[in-house]
């Protein structure tokens, strides 16, 4: 196998775990952020390695949710107005690209990549000595009235029987006794028990950038919208001078589009935007919780309980606009005693979404030796390590673990 000279540049969940693998199949790799590993949108999620997101989140297309969303009435979205004038041409293909139809092709693929999720992850931490970051108790998904809870119970029934996920339904007592801290009663949950929760997430990132210097890759802070091509190679601006390597990989997550762009692709890229805020003092759930008719999860961290809101539609540089995060907060007082917030101001990240929901690994398709590792959506930390191993595949020229087509780049160079 040819060992190559390998310059990845951001250092998200994503690209670092990029950098891992390629280092540990015996590549020369420098890892390139302006900030230290997992301290951007990686550090800010809810912890979560969703092994049952086997379904892309698609744009719900019940008219009543979208009334409720354009009068500002879900707490599960926001938007700003010229940000969504801005994405039109992207969101109307995201539309498109979640008619059910559509959907269910898109979601095979998905699966594929998503069904190795927590064994490529366990493969990191074990190597990392991080385990004990890792809680493998599942996630739930609880709900306040007994309607969405009984479509959940069947739409459960039916992805266990089409993926093989594992799940188990509690009923009103069941989850009272299962979250002593929760005050309200609740219809009841889908405990999905294959996925994992992190009780620092920035922190497994760092463990994985720990390792990935262990094993003889070099970080470098440094800005990676400077990229560029340079005689045989690739060339970045850093902190150390000038960066030079045979081959780049982008994996800037919500900042990709803007390097992206720069180099002449137009791809189908937005931002959704979130919010999270740590509380001590209170109760904390014994398993990560997403209260799915409010649109925010509750996950005990080792800062405490963090809630982390559901979409913004925003530019990623737009100014902080955290009405999900107080109404999420209203909502989860009814449930426990949250407790005090531990940050003066919250928390926000970008999610770097696709229209078609699938993330874009692989070649670059109109430049020689550069790759693209980006596009995640809400599962860049679920997915880290498992688009790695696929993108390192297709570096190395070996048959990739899984097809790899429905993720290129070049299903857009061609329209």
């Amino acid at each position: 196998m040819t060992k190559r000279e390998i310059l990845v540049i951001g250092a998200g969940m994503v690209g670092t775990c990029t950098a891992l693998e390629l280092v540990l199949r015996g590549h020369t790799v420098s890892l390139l952020d302006r900030r230290m590993p997992g301290e951007e949108t990686s550090y800010g999620n809810a912890g979560v390695i969703q092994r049952e997101a086997v379904e892309p989140y698609s744009m719900p297309r019940k008219l009543g949710f979208l009334l409720a969303a354009a009068l500002g009435n879900d707490p599960s979205v926001s938007y700003h107005p010229t940000a969504v004038l801005a994405m039109l041409p992207r969101l109307w293909q995201y539309w498109r690209a979640s008619a059910p139809g559509r959907h269910a092709l898109i979601s095979r693929d998905y699966a594929a990549l998503i069904a190795h999720a927590t064994s490529e992850h366990a493969r990191l931490v074990k190597m990392a000595d991080a385990g004990m970051l890792v809680q493998r108790e599942g996630l739930r998904i609880a709900f306040r009235s007994s309607m969405p809870f009984a479509a959940a119970l069947q739409d459960a029934v039916r992805l266990e029987r089409q993926y093989g996920i594992a799940y188990r339904a509690l009923d009103s007592t069941e989850l009272a006794r299962a979250e002593p801290a929760f005050r309200t009663s609740l219809a009841g949950a889908v405990h999905w028990l294959d996925s994992w929760s992190v009780s620092d997430p920035g922190k497994l990132v760092e463990r994985y950038a720990t390792l990935f210097r262990q094993q003889g890759g070099r970080f470098i802070q440094g800005d990676g919208l400077t990229l560029r091509q340079h005689a045989a190679g690739w060339q970045v601006d850093s902190n150390e001078g000038r960066i030079h390597a045979e081959h780049a990989v982008v994996a800037l997550g919500p900042w990709a589009e803007t390097l992206t762009r720069r180099l002449g692709y137009r791809l189908p890229l937005f931002v959704k935007r979130g919010y999270h805020r740590h509380y001590t003092g209170g109760g904390q759930v014994m398993v990560p919780t997403l209260d799915a008719e409010r649109g925010y999860v509750m996950s005990s961290q080792v800062r405490g309980l963090r809630i982390t809101t559901g979409a913004e539609i925003a530019r990623v540089d737009a100014r902080p606009t955290p009405r999900q995060l107080t109404l999420a907060e209203q909502s989860a007082r009814q449930l426990l005693d949250l407790g005090a917030p531990v940050e003066s101001t919250p928390w926000m990240g970008s999610r770097p979404c696709v229209a078609d929901m699938l993330p874009i690994i692989g070649d670059a398709g109109l430049h020689a030796n550069l790759w693209f590792n980006f596009g995640h959506g809400h599962q860049g930390f679920t997915l880290g390590p498992a688009s790695a191993r696929l993108l390192a595949d297709l570096i190395d020229g070996v048959p990739p673990y899984i097809n790899a087509q429905a993720y290129s780049a070049r299903r857009f160079l061609a329209n």
